[in-house]
């Protein structure tokens, strides 16, 4: 009975017969304040949390305690949007209050804007703990990843010395050249060591739609592109567009100062990024560029392809994500995403987990298509 109170909850469960005390009512009065119909207003949403910022702060520092963090994620995100808290999260008390999560930097860097001066170190103290368990994550996965990419794509280049071949890999890469007559292995291809040089090896652009849509992908994309930047052996480009198009490759450095360098939500103009990306990119062959976007194409469609098709006609490693986020299906512009597809620029989703995986694939020149194919759960 203690169990179907709980779920049930209020007038609901009063024939249950089960009182709540302890914990248990504490947490059944946090869920009636958001889930809760009495006292509701239009529409039938709980107005227990009421409209003011101390109250709604106590509310999120109760949860915090009787909850999991992951519930508790889903209830401040609940709480925005059914009881309508985005002015709230204005306010510096709020914003202490809070968990950080995802959701909730997407959330107020759509509010970037309109931040009050003090509530905007707040702010920026949330952002500031989900980039540094983001980056805890991926970062080491990521420079891994590439390292090895990068030493195996250097592998692959013929060797001009004796004392350059790699003789066990070289051996193993033509086993199928044996000549039983000679009892010898006839080496069609060398394959040297992957010596590894400070100079740049490969150029990166992250091009990344800012419209609110993207603000999960935008967050991820902010991250890796600091991961990469400090990786001496790339140079790595991000540029974030709606209807224009900012340059934040200065910023890469510090993830929560480039994300409060974006600006969430407006139009799409993909063409217009493709073709700042064209001006960024002096050694096509070495450039791999990652457009991240739901193809919503805003601008001139026929010319946006036509660019696309450009940059792999140059030799750029180029690749389209519908959403770089582990949120499930994404929605976009199927019908973008096959044209681009059909111009030799694959275009999928691709989780944050999954990411560094497609930099050493893109590095190595492989089949992106068939790696997505390969990758998919």
């Amino acid at each position: 009975m203690r169990r179907w109170r709980m779920v049930l909850g209020g007038e609901a469960a009063e024939s249950t017969g089960a009182a709540l005390a302890g914990d248990d009512a504490k947490m059944d009065g946090a869920l009636e304040a958001l889930y809760g119909t009495r006292g509701a207003g239009r529409g039938g949403r709980g107005a227990g949390l009421g409209a003011s910022a101390p109250q709604v702060a106590r509310w999120l520092g109760d949860i915090r305690t009787l909850f999991p963090s992951t519930v508790v994620q889903v209830m401040q995100k609940d709480a925005v949007e059914r009881l309508d808290l985005t002015r709230l999260l204005l306010e510096p008390e709020m914003l202490e209050a809070v968990e950080p999560d995802l959701h909730l930097v997407g959330t107020l860097l759509s509010l970037n804007q309109v931040l009050p001066e003090r509530a905007r170190e707040s702010a920026r103290a949330v952002v500031r703990t989900v980039v540094r368990r983001l980056e805890e994550r991926l970062a080491q996965r990521t420079r891994s990843a590439v390292d090895g990419a990068l030493d195996r794509s250097a592998r692959r280049r013929r060797p001009r010395r004796a004392s350059e071949i790699d003789w066990d890999r070289t051996i193993r890469a033509n086993l199928p050249h044996y000549v039983p007559s000679h009892r010898t292995v006839v080496p069609e291809r060398l394959i040297g060591y992957g010596h590894r040089r400070r100079a740049v090896e490969r150029d990166i652009v992250l091009c990344v739609d800012q419209s609110g849509s993207m603000a999960s992908s935008l967050v991820y994309a902010g991250v890796f592109g600091a991961v990469l930047a400090s990786m001496p052996t790339l140079r790595t480009s991000l540029v974030v567009f709606d209807t224009s198009v900012v340059d934040l490759t200065d910023r890469l450095h510090d993830p929560v100062d480039l994300l409060f360098g974006s600006r969430l939500g407006g139009g799409t103009d993909i063409n217009r990024a493709l073709a700042y990306c064209e001006r960024l990119i002096t050694r096509p062959k070495e450039t791999v560029l990652i457009l991240i976007s739901d193809l919503y194409e805003g601008g001139a469609r026929a010319e946006m392809l036509r660019r696309a098709a450009a940059l792999t006609g140059a030799g750029t490693q180029v690749v389209a994500l519908t959403a770089l986020s582990d949120q499930g299906a994404p929605a976009f512009d199927h019908g973008n995403a096959t044209a681009l597809t059909a111009l030799g620029v694959p275009a999928f989703a691709c989780t944050p987990d999954a990411f560094p995986d497609l930099m050493a694939a893109a590095i190595e020149g492989r089949d992106l298509a068939e790696w997505a194919e390969r990758a998919a759960p």
